[in-house]
């Protein structure tokens, strides 16, 4: 190179090395990576050159080295050097060195080198949130699984160091842990409400989320949520007086003396809400006389507008609404009776119609059961004429479908075979399979792990081969294809002729082939994470000269395994009634990798339980894969759930496996026996009658008691707890039967009362009371006498009126119902009669029993499935199908007299075997 004027030489070295190394570490030997004397660096003077003023590589002249002068920060030399954006952080992380070396001759000669210095990023820089805490506002009432808003991190690191994951910490609001009100998205840092709210119960709170790294070891760093709950106007105001009764009488009385602005009484309200929800206003509604009483619109206050007089009405009623300020307001109605009078026996003469005569009340309710009666034995009557009916005509079609008297084969233009030969084609419906050659076999399929190819056999007779694709070396990414080299420096010897150099051995040689070296097997690192290569070279000479280098080869880690699950599917069990973050188990998955391409995290796969998302059931802990059971579960309404968890490692991209959780809610004695019979009513008498001829033995009554709780905790037993004579009646432990014990005589009360209890077999127990009337006489006059205490009420007697107008209008409904579908089904199939059959010929209404009425509709025979599998030949193997390979056409001939044609599409799939169906 000496021809040239400047007499330089360059040339060009990169190295790579991490950011923040000590002062005086190893760079690289840039004497032996430029084949330089070291000599020759002294001599000539070598020093480095740099565009920026700070100098952070040194050149030891002495080892021909170079050394760490200064600190190197990567992002304050990316910010020093590059003002720009994040797209230029490759650009602004290399640093360009130039070395130049000169000697002291006349003229001078020089020759220079540039080195490419690349930053590599350690992750030294922990994410930072945008705000310093964060305040959002949720709406009570609102749907589980609502997104609430979104936290979001940066991170100042680069690549896998700069992926930032979002944890929940664990903490707990009112005793419950915080998972179970809201659950954060790893990746993107939304926060989803677990569970709906209610401002009455929780009105704020707040909870800690941290944003950490991918790197090794992460960094992390936290912020403080606050979540805000909103009012709705979802309670109407409660009325706390007067109080509202069923059937007894509540009045406010007011003389007659009274005075303009008298206070009659006072309506008092609450509203549960807050804020202008709970505003309440007053209105008075509808009133006996409206010129007489007002009521206030803020205070609630019923007071007199004029003075009363002898001519005011002494019962008076006022309706009064109690409405809040919400939008939309919800609103309250009150009743209150005010009586004016100046003494109390006045009030009763007035109120008397107040009170239910019995006799009336008895005469209503008789005709009701009465009409009950006689419009149920109508209906019940008509649908068993109906079906009566229905038997005989099958019957006789029986009878004259298996005479063995001569048939006319008539057919009915409406009836059709629907066994076998009907006027409709053959519908043939196929699957095709298609297959490819040894020139063509490129298809590409959607399935993951192993494909499935279909080869046909050239001298086979149509018989199929399936070759199972096992292993591809595409799918170990840390494995490069054989015969990758390695390249090692050149021996050198200074003897000459069959003393030089003569050839290499390489030890071990069972991965690698000496070509220099050659790899001659993939390398895996879970296998085998270092390589200790021994190369010798010898000469021919006598006696044989040789020198040996050893190399450490060592293997990185690239993402090439997914998690495993250490169990194919798991399976817990949970008792119910459970606290709310409960502990449920731990799923747990190992990768083979190392490092950050190790580290998973748990991820709860969206899916949805009876319509609800499952992860308003359970949490998953990203980092420890705990299960928690987010709500509180009842055997009686789930008893079993599934779900998927999702494992995930650090490598980018990251890879993932699955495993399905199945979750068993197990019962708890949580449900008391219910007790379906003797009814148990408040103020009405249900009284069991025993005539005193009983012998020992006697059927009193059986209780009959339910429990829905499952197992030892749904056995019940019956005990007799108290009795007004316990010698004469017992109850049976198992069964429940009341049964008397001796015989019944004359001097025996006829009013007898038992309380029975029934208890179930759980731990502890739980149990339930019945009463049970019961009346020793012989007639029912008697028992009336003795139980005039137990009067039918007000409540009871508009009860029962209600129930037996409402069962007499649904039995009227449905029999007047049953008539009209009767009439109109009659002539229905008069009018078609006259249509379709009116002819002057005789017809045989002969129905062939493997026919049926279609109603019109055509004609339909048995549908047959044939499986066809086909291939392609060695020119076309790519395409791509979902339909059948026939089709149906039916067509109905307008001149004929209903008999449809079929048309067969002939053309078959197989005609063309290089044209493919279109998708």
């Amino acid at each position: 190179m000496s021809f040239l004027d400047a007499h330089l030489v360059s040339g060009q070295v990169s190295y790579s090395i991490p950011e923040e190394m000590a002062k005086g570490s190893l760079v690289g030997n840039i004497a032996q990576d430029l084949g330089l004397d070291v000599k020759r660096l002294k001599s000539g003077k070598a020093r480095i050159y740099t565009g920026d003023s700070t100098e952070y590589i040194e050149l030891n002249k002495e080892r021909g080295v170079l050394v760490i002068k200064e600190r190197i920060d990567r992002e304050a030399l990316c910010g020093q050097t590059t003002p720009y954006s994040e797209l230029d952080r490759e650009r602004s992380s290399e640093y360009n060195i130039t070395v130049t070396c000169s000697d002291e001759g006349v003229p001078s000669l020089s020759s220079s080198v540039t080195l490419t210095l690349q930053i590599s990023d350690v992750n030294d820089n922990a994410p930072v949130f945008e705000r310093s805490s964060y305040e959002a506002y949720i709406v009570e009432n609102n749907t589980p699984g609502l997104s609430v808003f979104t936290v979001k991190a940066r991170d100042a690191d680069w690549n896998q160091n700069a992926r930032v994951s979002y944890i929940l910490e664990d903490s707990s609001v009112n005793g419950v842990p915080v998972s179970s009100y809201v659950s954060v998205s790893a990746d993107s840092g939304v926060i989803h409400a677990v569970r709906s709210f209610d401002y009455e119960q929780i009105k704020d709170f707040h909870f800690r989320v941290k944003a950490q790294d991918g790197g090794s070891p992460p960094l992390s760093s936290n912020v403080t949520v606050k979540i805000l709950i909103q009012d709705q106007n979802d309670n109407p105001p409660q009325v706390l007086y007067p109080v509202q009764t069923g059937g007894s009488l509540v009045a406010e009385m007011v003389p007659r003396s009274a005075d303009v602005g008298y206070l009659v009484t006072k309506v008092v309200a609450v509203d549960v809400d807050s804020g202008q929800n709970a505003w309440l206003s007053y209105k008075l509604q509808k009133a006996t006389d409206r010129a007489l009483f007002e009521v206030g619109s803020q205070n609630g206050e019923i007071r007199t507008i004029r003075q009363v007089t002898d001519k005011d009405a002494v019962k008076q009623r006022l309706s009064v609404i109690v409405e809040d300020n919400g939008q939309p307001s919800r609103s309250a109605t009150v009743v209150v009776n005010v009586a004016v009078a100046d003494s109390f026996p006045e009030v009763l003469s007035e109120f008397t119609d107040f009170t239910h005569d019995k006799e009336y009340n008895d005469n209503l309710t008789f005709y009701l059961v009465l009409a009950l009666a006689v419009v149920s034995f109508l209906f019940i009557t008509c649908v068993v004429v109906i079906i009566s009916v229905k038997i005989y005509r099958w019957r006789q079609s029986r009878v004259l479908y298996h005479s063995n008297l001569p048939v006319i084969p008539y057919y009915p233009p409406r009836y059709s075979d629907t066994l076998g030969t009907g006027t409709l084609q053959h519908v043939y419906n196929y699957e095709v399979c298609r297959t490819t050659d040894s020139r063509k076999s490129d298809c590409k399929f959607s399935g993951a792990g192993s494909q499935n190819v279909l080869i046909m056999d050239p001298s086979a007779t149509g018989t199929m081969q399936r070759i199972q694709s096992e292993k591809s070396i595409l799918d170990e990414p840390d494995s490069p294809l054989e015969g990758h080299g390695l390249h090692l420096e050149k021996a050198i010897d200074d003897d000459v002729g069959v003393n030089g150099l003569s050839n290499y051995a390489l030890k071990p040689s069972d991965n690698f082939a000496l070509k220099t070296i050659i790899r001659d097997s993939e390398l895996d690192r879970e296998r085998s994470s270092e390589f200790n290569i021994t190369v010798t070279c010898s000469d021919e000479g006598v006696p044989s000269l040789s020198s040996s280098v050893t190399l450490t080869l060592q293997i990185s880690d690239v993402n090439d395994n997914a998690p495993v699950f250490e169990r194919s599917s798991y399976e817990a069990y949970i008792v119910e009634n459970n606290t709310p973050g409960l502990s449920v188990f731990t799923v747990k998955a190992r990768d083979a990798d190392w490092n950050q391409n190790a580290r998973v995290s748990y991820i709860l796969e969206d899916s949805s339980v009876n319509g609800v998302p499952v992860s308003s059931y359970v949490s998953v802990s990203a980092d420890s894969g705990v299960i928690h059971a987010v709500r509180s579960f009842d055997y009686e309404q789930i008893k079993d759930f599934h779900f998927r968890v999702k494992a995930q490692d650090g490598g980018s991209p990251p890879l993932s496996s699955n495993v399905t959780v199945k979750i068993l809610i197990q019962d708890q004695n949580d449900n008391p026996p219910q007790v379906l019979y003797p009814v148990q009513t408040s103020g009405s008498l249900v009284a069991e009658l025993v005539p005193r001829s009983a012998d020992v033995g006697y059927l009193v009554t059986k209780v009959v008691a339910v429990d829905v709780d499952s197992g030892q905790n749904a056995w019940l037993s019956y005990k007799l707890q108290k009795a007004t004579d316990r010698a004469l009646f017992e109850v049976g432990s198992q069964n429940g039967e009341i049964r008397t014990i001796r015989q019944v005589t004359d001097k025996d009360a006829v009013k007898q009362r038992l309380s029975v209890i029934v208890e179930d077999n759980g731990q502890p127990s739980r149990s339930a009371t019945v009463v049970v009337n019961v009346a020793v006489a012989d007639s029912f006059p008697e028992v009336l006498s003795e139980f005039t205490d137990f009067t039918h009420d007000k409540e009871y007697n508009d009860n029962l009126t209600f129930y037996l107008v409402l069962a007499l209008a649904v039995v009227s409904f449905l029999f007047i119902t049953c008539v009209v579908v009767i009439i109109s089904v009659k002539i229905y199939r008069w009018r078609q009669s006259r249509v379709l059959y009116h002819s002057n010929l005789p017809v045989i209404p002969y129905y062939p029993p493997r026919y049926s009425d279609t109603l019109g509709t055509g004609t339909l025979q048995h549908v047959y499935n044939y499986e066809v599998c086909r291939t392609t030949d060695s020119r076309k193997s790519d395409c791509k199908f979902s339909g059948a390979g026939s089709q149906n056409v039916l067509i109905m001939d307008p001149s004929s007299t209903g008999t449809m044609q079929r048309i067969q599409s002939e053309k078959s799939i197989l005609d063309e075997p290089d044209s493919p169906l279109e998708v």
